[in-house]
């Protein structure tokens, strides 16, 4: 998966998805660290390759993807805070997601006991795409979560997992890049549908096939 410029025409001549992604779990389980990673690059953002600070409230993040066969689709990337007293104001951002990356850190295992809350909370009366990320496995010596428990939890939630390192840039494409073939799976089985206006699935129209308005032919009224 690379990032695509958003170039004059589109590929498809359909237009292409966008998709509202939120990113749950603990706080200081690495979620804006992973998010920077995928969308500047290792080492990236004003930052460089420093450990960001806790997020406050929300933070928005987007990235344009190749999908395939021969499509694209741009993630709109919303980071919430982990911490308690910010819940209020992220649990507004869960109606309108089409998917969840729902982030532990391997090093600490009360930020994996929480993931079945945090799972829970998000899903409420319709379920999203769900993606379970293990978080910093670089750290192998401070391992606290082994990949078989975590994968099974996964399983018993319904949700692929996947290990990620944003410090090492281990998998943090595959993670949302899995995460945005999830939302692709439950489009074409009718589970998730887009909307109008700022939901979590809109279809971008092409470029190609907007006219300006200048160059638009009058059209005649219609008659029935």
């Amino acid at each position: 998966m690379e990032t695509v410029a958003d170039s004059p025409l589109d590929p498809d001549p359909e237009g292409y998805f966008q998709f509202r992604v939120i990113v749950l779990g603990d706080a200081a389980v690495g979620k804006s660290s992973l998010l920077r990673c995928f969308t500047d690059g290792p080492g990236g953002g004003p930052g460089g390759a420093a450990t960001p600070g806790p997020t406050i409230g929300v933070e928005f993040y987007s990235r344009t993807i190749l999908m395939p066969p021969a499509g694209k689709a741009k993630l709109q990337i919303w980071d919430t805070a982990g911490q308690e007293r910010f819940r209020s104001i992220t649990r507004s951002f869960y109606r309108s997601a089409a998917g969840v990356l729902l982030v532990f850190d391997l090093t600490n295992r009360a930020s994996f006991e929480h993931v079945p809350e945090w799972y829970h909370e998000a899903a409420g009366d319709r379920l999203p795409a769900f993606v379970l990320v293990g978080h910093k496995c670089d750290l192998v010596a401070k391992r606290a979560v082994s990949a078989e428990e975590a994968g099974h939890l996964a399983a018993t939630l319904g949700m692929a997992f996947v290990e990620t390192s944003a410090l090492s840039n281990l998998s943090v494409e595959l993670a949302f890049q899995t995460l945005a073939g999830g939302i692709q799976q439950a489009l074409a089985r009718g589970i998730l549908a887009p909307h109008q206006g700022c939901d979590g699935i809109r279809l971008i129209p092409s470029q190609s096939r907007r006219q300006p308005l200048a160059g638009r032919e009058p059209q005649e009224r219609c008659q029935c």
